[in-house]
């Protein structure tokens, strides 16, 4: 940080969007208190929600930051716990961001199956069916070790007995796909509680299907 004076103005403005987004998880429901974590990639060095300080009292000198193995050089806060988790995605993926919530129906199908069922198209967003990683110990290796082999050829994957853990170009895109992620997990727990009905789910094809017309989506 001292090294590199001309960043300061980057690294600001990436906290301030790190703080509204982790804001923002919790006013969407995402999260309660302080139960899930945000980061962002800037350069060589990741920005980290801080452990266990609600986000509405985080301001602008509470800038928390780590290099890619894991070592505070900026802040006197300390990162979230779950920080091994964060810097596993940086470690293998192209990801700049990364959002873990504790959203209450995803954890819920965390703990009924291996893999949410493809109940809509927007799984395929998500590069496909989404997988639920075996529990371990929070902030643990184990956990890290357990999430990426759920992320492999994915954007987003289920902690079981835990929550949600995403990664985006933006931290605007990983909060969005982590939003989808909490509907599809609502909309297929709504449509197993019908008594007497089995949910329609898709196929291997139809996913692929939609996302090619997904990759083409939005503007440009």
């Amino acid at each position: 940080m001292k090294d590199q004076p001309d960043s300061a103005p980057r690294l600001a403005a990436a906290w301030q969007e790190l703080v509204a987004t982790a804001r923002r998880t919790v006013t969407d429901g995402l999260v309660v208190g302080t139960s899930g974590n945000v980061s962002v990639r800037v350069g060589d060095l990741v920005l980290v929600t801080p452990s266990g300080v609600p986000y509405d009292r985080l301001g602008p000198d509470d800038l928390t930051a780590v290099d890619p193995d894991g070592r505070q050089v900026a802040g006197d806060l300390r990162p979230t716990s779950e920080l091994p988790m964060h810097l596993a995605v940086y470690r293998t993926t192209a990801a700049t961001a990364v959002v873990h919530t504790h959203a209450p129906h995803a954890t819920a199908v965390s703990t009924l199956v291996p893999e949410l069922p493809p109940i809509h198209y927007m799984a395929a967003a998500l590069g496909g069916p989404v997988r639920v990683a075996p529990y371990a110990l929070y902030g643990s290796d184990e956990l890290a070790r357990h999430m990426l082999d759920a992320l492999r050829d994915r954007t987003g994957c289920l902690l079981r007995n835990h929550g949600t853990m995403v990664h985006g170009d933006s931290l605007g895109q990983a909060l969005d796909r982590t939003a989808q992620l909490e509907w599809m997990c609502r909309v297929w727990l709504l449509a197993r509680s019908v008594p007497g009905h089995t949910p329609g789910l898709l196929s291997a094809g139809q996913l692929d299907e939609a996302g090619a017309r997904l990759s083409g989506y939005g503007q440009e």
